[in-house]
């Protein structure tokens, strides 16, 4: 199919895939909107000063300004003055040339993106406990024969809505359905027991429940023996959590742990039973350690490599997968590889034709990246791809500062975003619909995204950006900008790697409905079932890690008495820079609200549709009162979908993981002021 013009018609039709089933959510029946949407960009735009409004200019003037910025900044400063900073939604193909462009043509390691921000707890836990980081380590289908799933924080009913099929046929096949979280979420009013902790607490809630466990003799001793290291010393710490210590701590009632923990082990028993975690469990400054526990609790049940069984993660973004698998996280290399590891450095710069001395180290993470720039000793230009920082970041005033301060900002996107309309370059690039490539679901199944239409003149794809400007600074011999070449490249970079993809073929995808990796051979098929015998640890045994609890980074106090956490809801998705242009999605929700009880409302008079500021120590954000007895009395509930005063990101904490570097966007401590008006 091809656009002939503007008023050109697309449909999108489901495809009966395995993890869909058919389905789609409202984002996914109106993205066609998208395509010829009058607010796309279509052209180049740049200004000499941030004062003057954009201009259009041609693609050659456009990248040799961005050009000659990096080379001014480098030569004034060092490699490390100029960042990048990508994006999950990217494809693979992206994904692996942003990383490649980085290292080799700027010879940078400030590159980082903003799937930092949403898996980075759960792949940091998955990782130091299996040895390997696949949000499911057994194809989704899999889970709806399964007899008890525990989601830990995730409202997928709203936020991914095809999901939700499988979570309901666990119940239709007469299995349970137990989800935790602070809200009545659409989610949670679907399960067979809804657990409403108080926020920040699902590390003491998994402390309790591993202990009950124990305790209630649950746990499968002979795989602890056989398969794992270290329970000795996470019961030391669980020991101490005893069921009424934790109810006094989370406000879950002892009995309500109990049958949690009776219905994992009845379903270890039957089908089988998963624990998944999702942002709810993971966006917190103890996320990676929060994952952790529940990754203790799953194999002292014996759950990872039975039947139907395991942990696993609900993946976000739409490349969330395969985003961070090939080198825009800070400490990355392609297939997985630790940046740091000599063999990997090796491999990658052979593959590169490039010298391994002359590859970069670690770098920061996205936060301390965006907390370094326009410093004296940080970034003084930065590259954006597929992200809106100013809405998506912590703290987003002070990012919008950072931003502010640097010699140069350069935004790719397909609409004039808050973080864009700050740059003095605005590159317009390809979408969904207009591009070839690959992109890794949450099982680690890769599979094929095609060109269904042509984009609009003016429009280049990304790689297509990075090559030409790969041209100008003197390494365009190493950045093709077909996709195919690309993704031939990522394969032959990713081989032996934790996340090997050189088995993988486009033609083997569209054959196959997708291949999964590891797949380190064209001759054998993709592991889609991880653990059955081993773990890809050194010695093949899976990781007991003790963790123990602690509070939030900031608790509520006579100030600010309420707790706020943040989240998505049906209509939009992300930093809404693409579906707050959709007018059924905008007409559904057209501004954010923040949702209170009754109690909380009647307490600081406050009445459904009264225009309130929502306070913390960092910010304000301008919501909406909903009224709602979904969600407890002591928090209130905003969505992060847009910009402006209605950020909530401008009130959130930027406090971070100290091993996965991720911000505590579920839980920081506010006030509730008015701001006059009525709905």
């Amino acid at each position: 199919m091809t656009l002939s013009g503007p008023r050109a018609h697309v449909e999108v039709t489901p495809r009966d895939f395995p993890t869909n089933r058919g389905g789609l959510c409202q984002k996914g029946w109106t993205a066609a909107e998208l395509l010829t949407s009058p607010q796309r960009l279509t052209m180049p735009l740049l200004r000499d000063h941030r004062s003057e409004p954009f201009r259009p200019v041609s693609w050659e003037t456009a990248l040799d300004k961005v050009a000659d910025g990096i080379r001014a900044v480098q030569g004034a400063h060092g490699h490390d003055a100029v960042a990048v900073f990508g994006g999950g939604g990217l494809t693979n193909e992206k994904a692996y040339q942003l990383g490649k462009f980085a290292r080799v043509a700027l010879r940078t390691k400030n590159i980082d993106y903003n799937g930092r921000y949403c898996m980075s707890s759960a792949a940091a836990a998955s990782n130091r406990a299996f040895g390997i980081d696949r949000g499911l380590p057994f194809p989704l289908p899999d889970l709806a024969e399964t007899g008890t799933v525990l989601v830990m924080g995730g409202n997928v009913a709203e936020t991914m809505p095809p999901f939700m099929q499988h979570l309901n046929a666990v119940k239709d096949n007469g299995g349970t359905l137990i989800v935790a979280d602070p809200r009545r979420t659409v989610t949670a009013e679907q399960a067979t027991t809804h657990i409403q902790l108080m926020p920040g607490t699902d590390l003491a809630l998994a402390l309790g429940l591993l202990h009950i466990a124990v305790a209630d003799g649950h746990v499968d001793r002979a795989y602890i023996e056989n398969r794992t290291t270290g329970f000795d010393d996470v019961w030391r710490v669980v020991t101490g959590w005893w069921p009424e210590r934790v109810e006094r701590i989370t406000g879950v009632p002892v009995a309500v742990q109990r049958t949690v923990v009776r219905a994992l082990a009845t379903g270890r028993d039957g089908r089988g039973a998963v624990i998944l975690t999702a942002r709810g469990a993971e966006q917190h400054s103890k996320g990676t350690d929060t994952v952790t526990a529940l990754i203790n609790l799953s194999l002292a049940l014996g759950l990872p490599g039975r039947p139907r069984s395991g942990y696993g993660c609900i993946t976000g973004q739409g490349n969330g997968q395969g985003g961070r698998e090939h080198g825009q996280k800070a400490d990355q290399l392609p297939g997985y590889r630790k940046i740091d590891d000599p063999v990997a450095r090796d491999h990658v710069a052979e593959v590169w034709g490039v010298l391994p001395d002359t590859l970069p180290g670690p770098g920061p993470s996205a936060y301390e990246l965006i907390e370094a720039l326009g410093t004296e000793d940080g970034p003084r230009s930065l590259l954006v791809h597929g992200s809106n920082l100013v809405v998506s970041s912590p703290r987003g005033r002070r990012v919008a500062e950072r931003l502010a301060g640097l010699d140069q900002l350069v935004v790719c996107d397909l609409f004039m975003s808050e973080t864009a309309a700050l740059a003095d370059v605005v590159l317009p690039v390809t979408q969904w619909a207009e591009e070839d490539g690959t992109m890794t679901n949450l099982e680690g199944r890769v599979i094929r995204r095609r060109a269904a239409v042509d984009p609009p003149p003016g429009v280049r794809t990304e790689l297509e950006v990075l090559s030409g400007l790969a041209a100008r600074l003197g390494h365009g011999d190493k950045f093709s900008p077909d996709p195919r070449v690309v993704f031939d490249e990522l394969r032959r970079a990713s081989a032996g790697g934790v996340a090997d993809y050189s088995g993988i073929t486009w033609d083997r995808i569209d054959e196959e409905g997708g291949v999964f990796w590891p797949c380190p051979s064209e001759r054998e098929p993709g592991e889609s079932r991880l653990f059955r015998d081993t773990f890809p640890t050194p010695d093949g045994r899976a990781r007991c890690v003790a963790v123990d609890h602690r509070a939030v980074a900031e608790d509520v106090d006579p100030e600010y008495p309420i707790y706020l956490t943040t989240g998505r809801i049906l209509q939009h998705y992300q930093s809404g820079t693409q579906t707050r242009r959709v007018e059924a999605l905008a007409e559904g929700a057209a501004e954010p609200r923040v949702e209170m009880h009754p109690d909380l409302a009647a307490d600081n008079g406050f009445a459904n549709g009264h225009l309130v500021r929502v306070r913390s120590r960092r910010g304000d954000a301008l919501a909406r009162v909903l009224l709602t007895t979904s969600i407890r009395a002591d928090t209130v509930f905003m969505p992060f979908h847009w910009g402006g005063e209605q950020a909530v990101n401008r009130v959130t904490n930027p406090a971070l993981d100290p091993t996965s570097k991720m911000p505590e966007f579920k839980v920081c401590a506010v006030r509730l002021e008015p701001a006059g008006g009525t709905s």
